[in-house]
């Protein structure tokens, strides 16, 4: 297993990775195309425009057109990568996703572009907290949460190369690069941060350096906490899981609904196999408008909220 560094003092918007990446794929390959909802900005797809305008489509403001349109050419041989805000992509196109792509298993690339609650202000009707509830069930769509640029850029020539329909859940949030010696990228394969026996750290996205900040915190108490970074909700690693219940204890941290995400899943899993506390820190439901760091602490998204629920998971612990 590998040992987590300190994280760095720099932080960085993944975004940049994913457009950077993807420009680099498309400079070699004709079959990648980018499909948008009048979102080129947001997706920070500008660049991409002018150097590939023939690889790339604006269908303007219609999502369940644009999700339709990524299916026609995956099935015409293109490898599209349909990109969008994430609550408008898996909410207002959750049908085209399902029939279109899932169902009829296109090699379609979704992205979902500032999800959770990184529109802050804008509220509830642009926080993508549902998204993992409503795809986890899509059993042959790949869900990817990276947690930094690296592991976007992964993620992203991962899909490329992937036959099938993937969905990449990006955030507009800069994030701090996770340094990891000899650092690989597999999905469906958790990778182990930090080691520890007393409780198990569960996290994925933004969550993960505010994971290996609490476990941090919690060593100083003499706690040591294993830190797991889910980077694929679907399919779950669910030997990764077990192997973390054996500590006794799970916490989950995701920037979503506990209701059917990360959360959810680790739960059906060990109340089936090992039954451990599982305390779930995330949204518990609609949350209110607010910046995105008022939304973090005040649901517990935030190395002190993590380190309390984990002390409550260890309080909750088999003797």
């Amino acid at each position: 297993m590998v040992q987590a560094a300190p994280k760095a003092a720099g932080l960085h918007d993944c975004r940049e990775a994913w457009v950077t990446t993807l420009e680099a794929l498309a400079a070699t390959d004709p079959r990648i195309v980018a499909v948008v909802n009048d979102s080129v900005g947001s997706s920070k797809l500008g660049g991409f425009q002018k150097k590939f305008p023939d690889q790339l489509i604006n269908v303007g403001i219609a999502e369940q057109v644009m999700v339709g349109v990524g299916a026609g050419l995956a099935n015409g041989g293109c490898i599209p990568f349909v990109s969008a805000a994430s609550c408008f992509l898996t909410g207002r196109s959750l049908e085209q996703v399902k029939a279109d792509i899932a169902y009829a298993n296109f090699n379609v690339k979704l992205v979902g572009q500032s999800s959770g609650v990184a529109y802050g202000e804008l509220g509830p009707t642009h926080h993508s907290i549902e998204d993992f509830a409503w795809l986890r069930p899509l059993t042959n769509l790949t869900v990817i949460v990276p947690a930094d640029p690296w592991e976007t850029a992964e993620a992203v020539k991962w899909a490329a190369a992937h036959e099938g329909p993937v969905y990449i859940r990006l955030s507009r949030m800069p994030v701090p690069e996770i340094v990891v010696p000899g650092r690989t990228f597999q999905p469906g394969k958790a990778q182990v941060l930090r080691e520890g026996g007393d409780v198990a750290i569960i996290a994925c996205g933004t969550t993960v350096h505010l994971a290996l900040d609490a476990a941090r915190a919690l060593a100083g108490e003499g706690i040591a906490a294993r830190v797991l970074n889910m980077h694929t909700i679907n399919p779950l690693d669910d030997e990764a899981v077990l192997a973390a219940a054996r500590t006794g204890a799970i916490v989950t941290v995701e920037e979503a609904s506990v209701r059917g995400g990360l959360g959810g899943a680790v739960a059906e899993l060990t109340s089936a196999h090992d039954p451990v506390p599982v305390e779930r820190v995330g949204f518990p439901g609609f949350v209110p408008t607010g910046s995105v760091d008022w939304l973090f602490t005040e649901y517990g998204l935030s190395q002190d909220g993590i380190a309390a629920a984990a002390r409550r998971a260890l309080a909750r612990k088999r003797k």
